[in-house]
């Protein structure tokens, strides 16, 4: 069933929390490094949505293996579908911020999760 979905962003968990963020859910299975919970105000955590610790470790950010990274990664979200439901809800409802920690702001996880998701809202660009 096609809903009304609301705006879907990234951002590093370590930019400041913005108005038009709307619900800030953290997808990464580590926490940020140096982040209080206070400063991160971080709305909702979901760890089972991150890359498995064997793909994180295998890509190491690396943007030669970015392309493989998605596929993998996308294959770990099929087979996650309950959480992935969940957060596609959650979409439907409000604005939602998709938080990661890594450096680098094109190849990582939540920039293949939010293309994930933008297909299951039936919006892909």
């Amino acid at each position: 069933m096609a809903g009304i979905s609301h705006e879907l962003h990234i951002k590093r968990a370590y930019e400041a929390a913005a108005p038009n963020d709307g619900l800030r859910v953290y997808i990464d299975r580590l926490w940020p490094r140096g982040l209080t919970k206070e400063a991160a105000h971080i709305d909702e955590w979901i760890k089972t949505l991150a890359p498995s610790t064997e793909l994180r470790k295998w890509f190491g950010h690396d943007p030669e293996k970015f392309a493989e990274f998605k596929t993998r990664y996308t294959h770990e979200l099929d087979a996650r579908a309950e959480d992935v439901a969940h957060l596609v809800e959650l979409c439907r409802t409000q604005a939602v911020t998709l938080l990661f920690s890594a450096r680098d702001v094109v190849h990582n996880n939540a920039v293949v999760l939010q293309g994930y998701l933008k297909k299951r809202l039936g919006n892909a660009e």
